[in-house]
């Protein structure tokens, strides 16, 4: 299994493989060891393959499942198939925009098939895929807790933490 954090000491961007071996998260930018506590992995140490729990880089138990695929690419798809559509209408030729159009769907129905999952933390941002990450065996578990899709309201419930949070550490007078 994969993970791919901001280090919360110097806020780099770091990938480690074999999570599910290793005791600590090492950053390579700036040396930070984060601890890998005994409960973040279901079945580690036993035959079963061991499954991801809980956020291994901060406290969260909130994880969700989501496409392991860049958003800004899909975003880029579907800008220029709709520029190229219009471009094509512009230029009245009907059945050109309508075959851009359902080219730039079945473009994005083909990869959202293609792409696997991949868990997400809600708090930090953490990514986690590879086997064990989202239990494809039975849908997206591990050890027992099922991980869903996003979900609007746990999102806005960590985002407003992380402002509050800021708040109080920039102006800790502030009620």
């Amino acid at each position: 299994m994969r993970i791919t954090y901001a280090c919360p000491a110097c806020q780099a961007t770091t990938t480690l493989d074999g999570i599910e071996t290793r005791e600590t998260l090492d950053c390579a930018a700036c040396g930070a060891v984060l601890p890998i506590s005994a409960d973040a992995f279901a079945g580690r140490g036993t035959d079963q393959p061991a499954r991801l729990t809980r956020c291994l880089v901060c406290p969260s138990l909130e994880l969700f499942v989501r496409k392991d695929f860049p958003q800004r690419l899909g975003l880029a798809i579907v800008v220029l198939g709709l520029a190229a559509s219009c471009v094509a209408w512009a230029n009245r030729e009907l059945v050109a925009t309508f075959a851009i159009l359902f080219g730039t769907a079945l473009l994005d129905v083909t990869l959202f098939f293609l792409m696997p999952d991949c868990l997400s933390c809600y708090r930090c941002g953490a990514r986690y895929n590879g086997a064990g990450a989202t239990g494809k065996e039975s849908g997206p578990s591990a050890g027992g807790r099922e991980f869903g899709g996003f979900d609007l309201e746990t999102h806005e419930k960590h985002r407003q933490l992380v402002a509050r949070t800021k708040r109080l550490t920039s102006d800790p007078t502030h009620p």
